[in-house]
């Protein structure tokens, strides 16, 4: 299972979500973003064993991917433009990122050698989330195979995850805006609710499909 913090800019933060239960951590690359970090200085903050790097990308070129995980020591690409499968990056895993809205088909993703299908919420003209969910029954009632890896971001904090995870019973959870004080800036109390009511919903939907 995956819970993922994105939005990281600084070591502080890295480290109390890791401390607090995160298995994930994310580091915006798109340069628009408030978010935004470079890739040196996502380098410089440490995470630790078992803890995946995640750098979220916005119709970046396969090279620019590459180079940018090479040197913030990626574990996975998350790609939030218009990404066609020759643009996944080899070395490094691949979360397809997309938004819950009109036109939306789990069809288009059916094919795809993604790790992951990463479902955020609708965000208007702009790329990523805008901190607002989606409909979570939507999910667990596509016709998408079970072996397929969902992560559920959009709109969540400790006081929905739990609800959004009972209903979609998705393989990962990832929450950015909901958790912060400023854009970049994690409010620890709310990540540390987040996490573990985020940690103990997957656990019991796991336990819930193995009976």
């Amino acid at each position: 299972m995956i819970v993922k913090v994105c939005g990281i800019t600084n070591a502080e933060d890295a480290a109390a979500a890791i401390a607090d239960g995160a298995n994930a951590i994310g580091f915006n690359f798109y340069a628009p973003s408030p978010r935004y970090i470079a890739p040196q200085r996502a380098a410089e903050i440490p995470t630790a064993s078992g803890v995946r790097r995640v750098g979220v990308f916005v119709n970046e070129t396969r090279a620019n991917v590459e180079e940018i995980a090479r040197i913030a020591g990626l574990d996975v690409a998350q790609l939030h433009g218009e990404e066609a499968v020759d643009d996944y990056p080899a070395a490094v895993a691949v979360w397809k990122a997309a938004r819950m809205s009109a036109g939306f088909s789990f069809a288009a993703f059916a094919d795809s050698p993604a790790e992951a299908l990463l479902l955020d919420g609708p965000a208007g003209e702009f790329y990523g989330g805008a901190g607002m969910s989606f409909d979570w029954e939507s999910v667990r009632q596509a016709s998408w195979p079970v072996f397929r890896r969902i992560i559920l971001a959009g709109g969540l904090d400790g006081s929905n995850v739990a609800e959004a995870v009972a209903i979609a019973r998705p393989w990962g959870v990832d929450a950015c805006s909901r958790i912060e004080s400023a854009p970049g800036k994690k409010d620890h109390k709310k990540m540390l609710e987040f996490v573990r009511t985020a940690r103990r919903a997957l656990e019991a939907a796991r336990k819930a499909l193995q009976s």
